[in-house]
C-alpha cells in the first residue's frame, strides 16, 4: 500500500486554494455569500492560505435548513471560506482514494453516477436471470442514517493508514470534526458527517470503502453494487441473500459501528421489479421510480413559473428542461417525455 508523506503543502497551495475557488463559484456566481467572497477574493484567499500554514485555521460554524428530495434531509452549509477549503482539499484526497475504491462503487466518482450504476444493474440481472430464463433474487440494504452514525474516529484511522503527514492530518481531522450530532457529543464518541460539504462525499467512500472490501474479500460476493448507503447483492438463490444479511449486519455494528435500516432491508425477484437509484427495473423494461417523476414534475412546474415570471432566461429553462428529459431517456417513458414536451416546450 502507497504511503504519502508530504500532502499538506500541496493542499494550501495558493495554485490549489484559487483553483479550488474556480471550481467552486462554477454554478453559485450569483450567490450573495458568493459575490461577498469574491469581492475581496485574493485579501480572502491569502488570509486562508497564512491560517493554513501557521495551523491557526478554525473551521467555521454550519447553517442547517432541511430539503425534501424526495425524503426530508437536514443539510448543513458551510460558510464560503471553509467550502473553498473543502475544493482544495478533496482536490488532493480525491486521487490518492480512488484508486482503492472497487469498481462497482457508483457514487461521487469520476465517470460513474446513478445512470451507470442502473446500467451495471441490468446488464447484471440479464446475465444472471439467463434473459429471465432463471429465477434471479435481489438483496438491497440501506443503511440507517448513516451520514449521522459515522465514527469520528474510525474515519480517521483508516486516512491516517495512507496518509502519514502530520499537518495534513491536523487539518482533515479539523474538518471532520467541525460538525457532530448532539446525540454523539462526548469528544470520544463523536458522529456524523454534514450532508452539503464535498468532503463528506470523499469521506463517505472512505468509509464503506472498508464494508466493500469485506464484501468482495472475505464473502467473496460477486455481484453487489453500492450507492452511498444503498446497496444491492445478485444471486441464484434466496436463502443465500437470508443469510448473507447476518454477516453483513454483524460486520457493520463491529468494524463501523453502523447497521442496517430494518425497514429497508429485504430480498425480491427480479420479475417483480427492482427499485434502485430512481428507477425500477423488470425483465424487459424499465421505469422511472412514481416518486421521481413526481418530483421531477413539482420542479420543472417551478422552473417554468420562474422562466414566465422573467426569473430565469428561457436558455436556463432549456437547460433544466434538458437534464429532465435525459433522465427519462435512460427509462421506457416515451409518452412521458412527449406529454412533458407538449405541456412546456415552445
Amino acid at each position: 500500500m502507497r504511503i504519502y508523506r508530504d500532502i499538506f503543502n500541496q493542499i494550501i497551495s495558493l495554485e490549489n486554494l484559487f483553483s479550488a475557488w474556480d471550481e467552486f463559484r462554477q454554478d453559485k456566481r450569483k450567490r450573495i455569500d458568493v459575490l461577498e467572497f469574491e469581492s475581496n477574493l485574493e485579501p480572502n484567499i491569502f488570509q486562508l492560505s497564512r491560517q493554513l500554514k501557521t495551523q491557526t485555521y478554525k473551521h467555521g460554524s454550519y447553517a442547517s435548513f432541511y430539503i425534501h428530495d424526495p425524503k426530508q434531509r437536514n443539510i448543513n452549509k458551510a460558510i464560503v471560506r471553509d467550502r473553498v477549503l473543502h475544493h482544495a482539499v478533496f482536490k488532493i484526497l480525491n486521487p490518492i482514494f480512488e484508486p482503492t475504491f472497487i469498481a462497482n462503487s457508483f457514487s461521487c466518482r469520476p465517470d460513474k453516477g446513478t445512470h451507470k450504476g442502473v446500467n451495471i444493474l441490468a446488464k447484471i440481472l440479464r446475465q444472471l436471470s439467463q434473459n429471465n430464463h432463471k429465477d434471479c433474487f435481489i438483496l438491497k440494504c440501506d443503511i440507517k442514517k448513516f451520514f449521522a452514525s459515522v465514527d469520528h474516529q474510525i474515519l480517521l484511522s483508516i486516512i491516517k493508514r495512507k496518509i502519514k503527514d502530520e499537518k495534513a492530518i491536523w487539518l482533515v481531522t479539523e474538518i471532520i470534526e467541525s460538525f457532530s450530532f448532539l446525540k454523539y457529543s462526548e469528544p470520544k464518541n463523536k458522529r456524523g458527517l454534514p450532508i452539503g460539504n464535498l468532503t463528506s462525499q470523499l469521506f463517505a467512500n472512505v468509509y464503506l470503502n472498508e464494508f466493500d472490501q469485506f464484501i468482495k474479500h472475505q464473502l467473496k460476493i460477486k455481484y453487489y453494487l453500492r450507492y452511498t448507503d444503498d446497496f444491492v447483492i445478485i444471486a441464484n438463490n434466496r436463502f443465500y441473500l437470508k443469510n448473507l444479511i447476518y454477516l453483513i449486519n454483524d460486520f457493520l455494528k463491529d468494524k463501523l459501528k453502523l447497521e442496517l435500516h430494518p425497514n429497508k432491508t429485504f430480498i425480491s425477484k427480479f420479475h417483480q421489479g427492482i427499485d434502485f437509484l430512481g428507477y425500477i427495473l423488470f425483465p424487459h423494461h424499465r421505469l422511472v421510480r412514481n416518486k421521481t417523476k413526481k418530483r421531477m414534475l413539482k420542479k420543472l412546474e417551478i422552473r417554468f413559473a420562474d422562466y414566465k415570471n422573467n426569473k430565469i432566461d428561457e436558455l436556463t429553462f432549456k437547460q433544466s428542461f434538458q437534464s429532465y428529459l435525459g433522465v427519462l431517456s435512460h427509462a421506457d417513458c416515451y409518452r412521458l417525455s412527449q406529454e412533458l414536451k407538449n405541456q412546456f416546450w415552445f
